[in-house]
């Protein structure tokens, strides 16, 4: 029945658009200058990963491109985000079977907040038809038994510059994360399953060496179409930081994190930088 229950579930997040990412770090990161600046900022840029992988899962199975765009007032920040597929991927459901899920596109919007250690937020993520944009998902639809998007509400606890300690809990509350049908496959039921997922992250700033390093871990504490059939622990792992300079007035951040998940026995090894 695990088999089975994973196989649903990989189909419904990548052929039908059941999101479950964003990057609420760098929501934070561009909270951060907005409060140090104390004006109105519009921060804009773009990540490109070796693989988009978030909580634990390799999602498209490509390199991307992660474009992003916000207005930040001091602990306000409203903006989105995207994620990009360079290449088609497949799934291969069994020795004789595989299916085309096309190139993975993802746009998120979010609002958030932050007062002194904390952080509240809210992302709307929406996954398009890889296959054909225009069928299936569609946008403005938000019937909370129909809609391609997906609300999550975040609480983060950012640490002090002493103590730099970051503790997440996000749940899913609206639209497409639902709860197990009559064959006990989660994603297909008739109500919203609150899919809950936790993290604990420490950094580490080693200034000899300009690198700051981020070990992490994190779990659900129940099965869902999006983390897993059961709950568990599915990401641990290091991020590595550091910063090339290019000229007198610019640097390259570039990060390496090595990531695990234990509950879908994976492995991966992802390079990024940020523009």
């Amino acid at each position: 029945m695990r088999h089975i229950v994973k196989i649903h579930a990989v189909i419904l997040m990548l052929l039908t658009g059941s999101t479950l990412r964003a990057q609420e770090e760098k929501v934070l990161q561009d909270i951060k200058a907005g409060q140090e600046e104390d004006a109105v900022m519009l921060n804009l840029g773009a990540d490109l990963v070796s693989r988009y992988v978030w909580r634990g899962y390799d999602i498209g199975n490509s390199p991307a491109i992660q474009p992003n765009l916000n207005f930040s007032w001091k602990g306000l920040s409203i903006g989105a985000w995207g994620s990009y597929a360079f290449s088609k991927h497949s799934i291969q459901m069994d020795d004789s079977t595989t299916l085309d899920a096309g190139n993975y596109s993802e746009i998120d919007l979010y609002i958030s907040y932050t007062f002194k250690w904390f952080s509240l937020m809210v992302f709307d993520y929406f996954v398009m038809n890889g296959l054909n944009a225009n069928d299936g998902n569609r946008y403005f639809d938000w019937n909370n038994a129909t809609t391609g998007h997906t609300l999550e509400g975040i609480l983060t606890f950012d640490g002090t510059d002493d103590f730099p300690l970051q503790v997440t809990a996000a749940t899913l509350f609206y639209g497409e994360d639902k709860d197990k049908d009559s064959t006990g496959v989660y994603g297909y039921g008739g109500k919203n399953n609150f899919s809950t997922y936790f993290e604990v992250a420490y950094t580490f700033d080693i200034q000899k060496i300009g690198v700051e390093l981020k070990p992490f871990i994190g779990g659900t504490p129940s099965g869902s179409s999006w983390y897993g059939p059961y709950g568990g622990i599915i990401n641990i792992g290091l991020t590595a930081r550091k910063n090339i300079g290019i000229t007198p007035a610019y640097s390259l951040p570039l990060q390496v994190s090595f990531i695990t998940n234990p509950q879908a026995q994976n492995a991966y090894l992802v390079f990024g930088m940020t523009f």
